[in-house]
């Protein structure tokens, strides 16, 4: 099926660019959206897949906008957030709020186009070491503050083990050859974590497996 798609940014050569870029490689680009309130009413009228969202847009943000997004009942689309830096603590929070992973806006067409892909099926932009370094910087983990208040307990021995690795970026396939499981287990093991802790992705849970302190900096869980 064809990912239908929001772009989201307040510079218009972006957003052509974008647009010609995802046109290109078969995606349908069915709206864009100069500022983050348009971004909000092209979702409601076309009901897309993935929203590309620039994180700073005047009127309302893209992060505001992602939490409108996301809190706008079932059937969400995913959200790739766009940014120009990429240690951001805005990237962070959206992050939090639920978007699935973010974007430089240097990114080449064909990481562009296969990003789309990707979280339209379900998974998360994890695979940059950045994205890692982005939640170690920002990750708050003082209760009182913390972006996302989780209990752990909920979680058995096994899965508080694979969110541990997951933290680190590790894809379901390396998952499984780490802890000797088939990957069909790995999958599993990952769904129920998502779901004990009502997280939306792999994202998420990587926040929350830092603001817990289940993972923390620099320890072996964690590499740079």
């Amino acid at each position: 099926m064809t990912v239908r798609v929001v772009v989201a940014d307040d510079q218009a050569l972006v957003r052509t660019g974008f647009r010609m870029i995802l046109t290109a490689g078969g995606v349908d680009v069915v709206a864009e959206a100069a500022n983050g309130a348009e971004a909000v009413d092209a979702v409601r009228r076309t009901r897309p897949d993935v929203v590309l969202m620039d994180v700073r847009m005047p009127e309302l943000d893209g992060l505001e906008a992602t939490r409108r997004i996301l809190t706008g009942g079932p059937g969400a689309p995913r959200i790739i957030i766009l940014t120009t830096f990429d240690l951001d603590r805005y990237v962070y929070a959206a992050l939090a709020a639920g978007a699935s992973g973010f974007l430089l806006k240097d990114v080449t067409p064909e990481h562009l186009v296969a990003a789309v892909g990707i979280v339209r099926d379900g998974d998360a932009l994890l695979a940059p070491s950045i994205t890692r370094r982005l939640v170690q910087r920002f990750a708050n983990r003082d209760p009182e503050t913390a972006s996302m208040h989780r209990d752990l307990a909920a979680l058995t021995p096994r899965e508080l083990e694979v969110l541990r690795l997951l933290a680190r970026g590790l894809s379901n396939a390396e998952l499984a050859a780490t802890l000797q499981l088939a990957e069909a287990t790995v999958k599993t093991h990952v769904a129920r974590i998502l779901g004990k802790l009502g997280l939306r992705d792999r994202v998420q849970a990587v926040v929350v497996a830092y603001e817990t302190g289940l993972v923390s900096p620099g320890s072996p869980s964690s590499p740079e």
